[in-house]
């Protein structure tokens, strides 16, 4: 079988039906431009600009959190990643869907409580306003920046194989454009807009997966164990049954595979773009059944990913993926070519660049609201300022954040997203998290344990991942073999940055002199398990 998709049978209608190709490609566009125009009619207020309006039920946001959790790296990525390392890549799904119940159980419903619009309105709810906004704004921004570096390289790639672009200024010109078009989505559908943009496209990415899952099966005789025999049979670059076993990417570094486990695992409860989801429904029982509909949605959605990257890696080919323009991030259009031709392909596609616009608008405009609310609104302004000004400036932010993501995309093309995406999770676990839980659970929490949580957390994580092998020492890094400058071993930091990350919030709260009002402390407490007073203004 997968002699009959060979390199030559695969990329050779890739090239032959561009305008197939492109045709569905620009349909999704326009459907979701349509839904981003209508929705933004309705921005009148800072609140609807920044979640909606607090207007989508439960069940609606639970498709939206999960469309904007189902990213690139979920669906090319993973897919990939279990292609190309079999039993090791499947471990990324596991580490991303394990990570919602920490989100569940600890903070959804306090963060939904205690905030109004970002999540430096929970940690600076009972501390210093200037110095934990600014702090909790700059985790914000070097997490989406991350986050918006996976998606990025995801656009290239996938949009590369669609039109058989393999040289850098084609795949520049590609991020570009999906830049360009990220900016518009935001500028004018706002947080609704994104929503529903998030809805349909995790609708549809579900249903698409769903669908392929099906028909790799059938193929297989609705039999796993036969599936996964027939990907054993099809790898020839690495020895029968190591495609099923631990150890094919991580077995020579386990501590490699123990620090991306920590970052995934802890990661998602430190996300700002997700935990600004739950800011967008009316009452903290909705944020629950939000993330509990999440949950199942994306369960669902993982188990798919086994089966499509070991379908890949059984009808494509692992050489045949890392060979096609986008490298591993080609697994799943590829297996859709194999399955049901150019017209599959261009579909799947087509899902998953809706996947990447919907993402990336929603990575952008949580981090526009955080510098023009937390830094704009609340630090320059000093909370006196004027909605419609806040708006402005996040429209601003928005362009600017657009540009910084288009030139960082180009910079990580190849890379594989979901790693990408794991370095993300890793920044979030190790600046966010541990302020979050400090100030959600901890009394004695003080604003310089917070400060030196987040500002400790982000730099170590930041310069752990610049001197790894990330950057430099590998044919995969982003400036290739040749330059080496790799001091630190492994390329997720995550077993270094987050047990940091909680130190430093420890020690800087104990050797504070300045203790924090208890009273705000014990308003907190209230809010965050009750929700009494949440609807009220952040502002002491």
């Amino acid at each position: 079988m997968n002699a009959l998709h060979s390199l030559a049978t695969l990329v050779k209608p890739v090239e032959n039906n561009p305008v197939l190709n492109i045709s569905i490609f620009l349909a999704f566009v326009a459907v979701t431009l349509i839904i981003v125009i209508r929705s933004g009619r309705n921005n009148k207020s800072a609140a609807d600009y920044y979640t909606g309006g607090r207007s989508f039920t439960g069940p609606q946001n639970g498709f939206a959190i999960a469309g904007d959790y189902l990213s690139a790296a979920s669906f090319l990525g993973i897919v990939g990643a279990i292609a190309i390392s079999g039993y090791d890549g499947f471990m990324y799904s596991i580490g991303f869907l394990v990570a919602w119940l920490v989100a569940l159980l600890l903070v959804a419903e306090l963060m939904r409580n205690t905030g109004k619009f970002t999540m430096a309105d929970v940690l600076s709810f009972r501390l210093k306003q200037g110095p934990v906004r600014v702090a909790a704004a700059t985790t914000t921004l070097a997490v989406c920046f991350f986050y918006l570096l996976a998606q990025m390289a995801g656009a290239g790639g996938l949009v590369s194989l669609l039109l058989g672009i393999n040289d850098k200024l084609g795949q520049s010109i590609v991020v570009t454009i999906v830049g360009a078009l990220m900016i518009v989505y935001v500028l004018v559908g706002g947080m609704k807009g994104t929503t529903w943009v998030q809805i349909v496209k995790a609708f549809l990415l579900i249903i698409g997966a769903l669908a392929m899952s099906i028909w790799v099966l059938a193929v297989n005789g609705f039999d796993l164990s036969a599936l996964l025999d027939s990907a054993v049979a099809a790898s020839t670059s690495v020895p029968a049954d190591a495609i099923l076993a631990p150890g094919l990417k991580y077995g020579t570094n386990p501590l490699d595979f123990i620090s991306l486990a920590l970052a995934l695992v802890l990661g998602t409860a430190g996300l700002p773009h997700v935990l600004m989801r739950f800011y967008t429904v009316p009452t903290a029982k909705e944020a629950r059944r939000s993330v509990v509909w999440a949950i199942w949605l994306i369960g669902a959605f993982y188990i798919f990913t086994l089966v499509l990257g070991f379908g890949a890696a059984s009808l494509v080919g692992a050489d045949t993926v890392l060979a096609a323009p986008g490298g591993v991030n080609s697994a799943a259009p590829l297996l859709a070519l194999a399955l049901g031709g150019p017209l599959l392909l261009g579909f799947i596609s087509a899902i998953a660049f809706a996947t990447i616009l919907a993402v990336v608008a929603g990575i952008t405009i949580t981090a526009a609201t955080s510098f023009a609310h937390d830094i704009y609104g609340s630090v320059i302004k000093k909370g006196k300022g004027n909605p419609d000004d806040e708006v402005k400036v996040a429209r601003r932010t928005v362009i600017v954040i657009g540009i910084l993501a288009i030139a960082g995309g180009i910079g990580v093309q190849g890379q594989n997203i979901a790693f990408l995406v794991a370095l993300a999770f890793a920044v979030a676990a190790s600046a966010n998290l541990p302020t979050i839980l400090y100030s959600l659970f901890w009394r004695g929490f003080t604003t310089r344990g917070a400060v030196w949580s987040m500002y400790g957390g982000l730099s170590s994580a930041v310069l752990l991942i610049i001197f790894s092998p990330v950057f430099s020492g590998t044919d995969t890094s982003m400036f290739g073999a040749d330059v080496n400058f790799a001091i630190f071993p492994l390329s997720n930091p995550g077993i270094i940055s987050i047990p940091l990350g909680f130190f430093l919030g420890w020690l800087g709260s104990v050797t504070s002199t300045v203790k924090e009002s208890p009273k705000l402390a014990a308003e907190m407490s209230v809010r965050s398990l009750t929700g009494h007073g949440a609807e009220k203004a952040v502002e002491h």
